[in-house]
């Protein structure tokens, strides 16, 4: 009855998904155990995790020290960070407001502050993808955009162990430093009674002037939800084909929470 209910389940979605645009993989899995409660598509693809990656640099912010509370540090806007986040972007941030709305200019502060060989083992210590925080080649920005649509990639499977990692404590960081990255993950209550934290993110490819191709937008929702005792962990990894007119990180946030009670059920 799962394999029909799933199998249903997948034909619907390639049904209502925009025209020019495809879900990559949608995981679901066990928190507790890591095991795969449903997995549909190309689940061992790499990409980009393009914003998903403030869950491992708040881990790692947190055990070294960076980041101390869900306020602490509050860093001042300047002018010249990357501000295309529009007035969200433009202010005095906290890990919590970090976290809320995706600010990339403080991501890159934390990763100056880190620097790159300390995250590089860090990633390596936490199998994140292929732990590759070098850049674009030949470039020297690795400290600006390894995660953005650059050299780090991860697949849904590899985030979603990952997180169950984190959850279970079996990461190499200080045990504050997994309550303390959960606290600053914006929580939200379904209808099905669902508690989901999680994160979305978003990337286009560089074009070689130096713009970004908005027609093959990356978007994903990777995190975990609780109901009645339950803990499950999942990713949805959206891609497009062409400009759409909505973001595929929401598509990717917006359709994985609808579907989640059905892709969860035991």
């Amino acid at each position: 009855m799962k394999t029909l209910l799933l199998a249903s389940f997948s034909l619907t979605l390639l049904l209502v998904q925009p025209a020019h645009a495809k879900t990559v993989c949608t995981v679901v899995a066990d928190a507790a155990s890591g095991q795969a409660i449903s997995k549909t598509g190309d689940c061992d693809r790499r990409a980009t995790p393009a914003s998903t990656f403030k869950l491992a640099l708040a881990l790692i912010g947190f055990d070294a020290g960076i980041l101390k509370t869900a306020d602490v540090p509050e860093l001042p806007f300047k002018q010249g960070y990357v501000d295309w986040g529009g007035d969200r972007w433009r202010q005095d941030t906290t890990p919590k407001r970090w976290m809320k709305y995706s600010v990339v200019w403080y991501s890159q502060q934390m990763a100056r502050k880190l620097g790159a060989p300390a995250i590089t083992r860090y990633l390596n210590k936490f199998s994140y993808g292929n732990a590759d925080f070098s850049g674009d080649k030949g470039q020297d920005n690795a400290l600006e955009r390894a995660w953005i649509g650059s050299s780090l990639k991860i697949s849904p499977v590899e985030q979603v162990r990952f997180l169950s990692r984190m959850l279970n404590s079996e990461l190499p960081v200080k045990p504050d430093a997994v309550d303390l990255t959960a606290s600053i993950v914006e929580a939200v209550k379904l209808d099905s009674g669902w508690l989901v934290r999680g994160k979305t993110g978003l990337s286009y490819p560089m074009r070689a002037d130096g713009g970004f191709d908005r027609t093959r937008g990356t978007g994903w929702h990777v995190g975990w939800a609780e109901k009645g005792g339950r803990r499950v962990v999942f990713a949805r990894l959206v891609q497009d084909r062409q400009r759409q007119s909505t973001h595929a990180s929401h598509r990717a946030r917006d359709s994985l929470q609808k579907d989640l009670p059905a892709l969860a059920a035991d």
